[in-house]
């Protein structure tokens, strides 16, 4: 059995000190007074000293290593210990390998694949609990929030679609009246003189503008190499070093 442990950060690495400040202030507020949540950026160790987690790259895996707390790009917080893995430091290595490959850098999403999200399928396959909900709960709500608007421009399209349906009935039913109203020879089911309400001749272009609506034009849309675990599963976890003082798992 060996003990599994989570890394907490602030997610500080900003180029603006307003703005690492902010974040900061955020996270006492959200997290340490109401216990809601926060910005967070999260790791995993397990054997060793190393740390594992997840970031974006262009190319290459997106996972990387580090001593533990020492992540130089964040605000060190708190560490968390999960439980305790069965698993052998091989199967460990391999699990990081099988992660490396699943986990490329440039898949890297902030809202749906983030460093959390990571620790979370890291924590399953170890066998132990995810990460505590408030560690990735902004993400969380924040994916929800694109859910919600995505489900309402759903909505917008059918109700678009409904006025379009809509305005073609009227638009036949319209000028199949017209039709018949300008017909001399049209006499069946005709009003009495006396009674005869003079019909306009139907002016068809509002509708035909919106059964025939011009279709919307699409709008223009505007390296770091990993480092490798040793592929002998016998070796331990060794530390690496990329560009930004973290290191990376090759495939």
């Amino acid at each position: 059995m060996k003990e599994v442990i989570l890394h907490v950060y602030d997610v500080t690495n900003s180029d603006s000190e307003k703005t690492n400040n902010t974040i900061l202030q955020i996270n006492r507020i959200f997290k340490d007074r109401i216990g809601l949540g926060g910005i967070f950026h999260s790791a995993i160790q397990v054997y060793g000293e190393e740390e594992w987690s997840f970031g974006f790259c262009e190319s290459g895996s997106g996972v990387f290593s580090c001593p533990p707390s020492k992540n130089p790009m964040y605000t060190y917080r708190e560490k968390i210990v999960l439980g305790e893995t069965d698993c052998s430091i091989m199967k460990v290595n391999q699990i990081l390998r099988e992660l490396s490959r699943e986990w490329p850098g440039c898949s890297y999403d902030l809202l749906s694949k983030n460093c959390n999200h990571f620790c979370d399928v890291f924590c399953e396959r170890l066998g132990v609990p995810k990460i505590p909900g408030w560690v990735n709960r902004f993400a969380n709500a924040g994916d929800t929030a694109v859910v919600v608007a995505g489900n309402a421009a759903d909505k917008l399209r059918q109700a678009k679609t409904e006025i379009v349906n809509a305005s073609r009935v009227a638009y036949r039913f319209m000028a199949g009246l017209a039709s018949n109203n300008n017909n001399p020879n049209n006499t069946s089911d005709s009003l009495t003189n006396t009674n005869r309400v003079n019909i306009p001749r139907f002016q068809g272009a509002w509708f035909k503008n919106i059964v025939s609506p011009q279709q919307a034009k699409p709008s223009a849309s505007g390296t770091v190499s990993p480092p490798g675990i040793d592929d002998d599963d016998t070796s331990p976890l060794h530390r690496q070093r990329h560009t930004e003082q973290v290191t990376k798992v090759n495939e």
